[in-house]
């Protein structure tokens, strides 16, 4: 008899999909996907991120990648239960590879594969040492040659980059590179982070001083060590300084502070990168065979070019330059800006007394901090989830199975009832004259956000503050020009300013590789972000997953990595995973290496 219930289901294709692949037969397992179908692998089949979007997509990528992936062993995740609500069937599941273990994610409809996430797990042989094979830590019994724990890591200190080459080098220390070098360290990577800052944390601590995460704790924990329960919901800079610097110490890692990157060069012929840097006054010349870019977003400010800027007497920066508000009470400022950055500086300036004006240029998506946590974040991310029994890892995966083609249609109803709930709120702003808008296909906040990385603002506060007028407001203007004390406007307004701030965000990441390695090479790469959405911003064609972010690139041996605090915890596991399978010598054919559509 047919099992109905859903463990039967998911069973039942399971063995019909091993079968399938193990005898090599790609149009056999076609047989059980929807039409509308979407592998989502990272890492476990093509050795990239990769979707494949459709049966004849996931008819090429199982023939190129069969006979090496060998998969087996497909069954329900151990001690999991398949689900079923709405005609759609979920399951964790997992499966072996020939050289790893992997874990995934299955929705079925109308008992066919409608998306499909593989992940890989673990390289077998290479297991991380956790659990039970944790290290002992102390050595029991007698051994005069014996070392104490503090003798090896100095040793390894005072060796690693000077006598001992690392495998890899980072070039960053914030949160992507920290939390990445922790990943390679457990899995044996010899691995250097250099940064420029003084302290691990300085590229928070460094910022004006009312930055604080918008995004809720349960988004934000780095690998192996969570926030404690009592961490706030949304961190201080300083807080999260603090715990960085914490981090790297008791996790071990090799950070070079107060060190700047000059350059760096790739072999062809040795297969190694030279990268040159300057570490207490001396020059340094480390040979690593991969290098990891982890400047994150906002490595390559984008400073506007206006007529004037060299005449104007008062103060003006780039936000990530501003000092804080203390210096200017009292004083007129303008912010070039309306995104996230802008609104922090702009209320803060306010708090601190100072005559505060910002120029919005064009439309801002506005959610509300509450809202968002509420109906964009708590099914995954929250109290509740933690007590239903979500854990960090499975809301991770939740989020990345469903694929970035379709993602929008989950996103549109859940700004719509936020656009509903917060109408009143909304209505007010644009009273106000600010210019909203809600994603070119009304998908809001996040699509946002992985399609250009700008455009929105959290709502923590500002936006009463505009609304009210106390922070006055100018929109669909541009800046004409500056004077010694003035901003010009396209408009024709003259804006008395003693600061003006350009909260104008930043460039693409592989403006850093132009700068430290060479244009040809950040060309040769290309945009690093977006995927192809054809939306303001992100340039089609569709590319379906973040360009060159946590996976292989055009150039050999170059990286990217970064994001959000959630990202950046997620994709280190696999970058870390290609990283490791490389420097150990197991074939890594990369399937479906994106090609480059836009140089930057």
């Amino acid at each position: 008899m047919l099992d109905t219930a859903p463990n039967g289901k998911v069973t039942t294709l399971l063995a019909l999909l091993d079968d399938a692949l193990s005898a090599n037969d790609p149009d056999r397992a076609l047989e059980l996907f929807q039409t509308d179908c979407y592998w989502r692998d990272l890492v476990a089949f093509t050795w990239n991120i990769k979707t494949m979007e459709g049966k004849d997509q996931v008819r090429d990528m199982l023939g190129a990648r069969l006979n090496d992936t060998r998969p087996s062993n497909w069954r329900i995740a151990d001690g999991e239960d398949a689900t079923e609500a709405d005609g759609v069937v979920e399951s964790w599941i997992q499966f072996d590879t020939a050289v790893a273990r992997g874990f995934g994610h299955l929705r079925l409809k109308d008992g066919r594969i409608w998306t499909l996430l593989t992940t890989m797990a673990e390289l077998k042989g290479f297991e991380e040492p956790l659990g039970f094979d944790r290290p002992m830590g102390a050595r029991h019994g007698v051994d005069p040659t014996r070392k104490t724990w503090k003798e090896e890591r100095d040793a390894e200190t005072a060796e690693l980059g000077i006598s001992r080459q690392p495998y890899c080098v980072i070039i960053g220390g914030g949160q992507g590179g920290i939390g990445l070098a922790a990943r390679l360290r457990q899995l044996g990577v010899p691995t250097i982070i250099i940064e420029k800052n003084e302290r691990p944390g300085d590229s928070w601590r460094k910022r004006y001083k009312s930055l604080c995460l918008h995004d809720p704790v349960w988004y934000d924990h780095l690998p192996y060590l969570p926030f404690p329960p009592n961490w706030p919901v949304f961190a201080p800079k300083d807080k999260i300084g603090d715990w960085l610097e914490m981090y790297a110490k008791v996790m071990e890692l090799n950070y070079w502070g107060s060190t700047v990157c000059k350059r760096a060069s790739y072999d062809d012929a040795k297969q190694q990168w030279t990268v040159v840097v300057e570490r207490d006054g001396q020059e340094i010349t480390l040979t690593p065979k991969q290098l990891v870019l982890a400047t994150g977003m906002s490595a390559k400010p984008n400073l506007p070019s206006f007529e004037g800027m060299d005449l104007f007497k008062g103060d003006q920066h780039h936000s990530s330059q501003h000092p804080g508000p203390d210096a200017y009470k009292g004083k007129k400022a303008v912010v070039i800006g309306s995104n996230n950055s802008a609104h922090d500086i702009c209320a803060a300036l306010w708090e601190a007394g100072a005559d505060v004006t910002m120029v919005q240029r064009s439309s801002t998506h506005v959610v509300k901090s509450d809202s968002l946590m509420e109906l964009g974040l708590s099914a995954l991310y929250s109290e509740q989830a933690v007590r239903n029994g979500m854990t960090t890892a499975k809301a991770d995966l939740i989020f990345a199975s469903l694929p970035y083609k379709i993602l929008h249609e989950f996103q549109i109803p859940v700004y719509n009832a936020i656009r509903e709930g917060d109408a009143d709120f909304y209505k007010r702003l644009e009273a106000a004259g600010f210019m909203l808008d809600y994603g070119d296909d009304e998908s809001g906040l996040f699509m946002k956000y992985l399609r250009r990385g700008s455009g929105y603002y959290i709502d923590v506060g500002a936006c009463d503050l505009i609304a009210d007028g106390r922070i006055k407001l100018k929109s669909n203007v541009g800046v004409t020009r500056l004077t010694e004390h003035a901003v010009i406007l396209s408009d024709g307004t003259e804006l008395p300013a003693d600061v003006v701030v350009y909260a104008t965000g930043y460039g693409s990441m592989n403006g850093f590789a132009a700068d430290l390695i060479s244009q040809d090479i950040a060309d040769k790469v290309g945009k690093v972000w977006g995927l192809g959405s054809n939306t303001t911003k992100d340039p089609g064609p569709w590319e379906g997953e973040q360009r060159n972010m946590w996976k292989p690139t055009q150039q050999e041996g170059l990286w990217f990595h970064g994001g959000n605090l959630h990202q950046s915890r997620h994709y280190s596991q696999f970058l870390a995973l290609q990283l490791k399978a490389r420097m150990e010598g197991i074939p890594t054919p990369v399937y479906g290496l994106q090609p480059v559509h836009h140089l930057k």
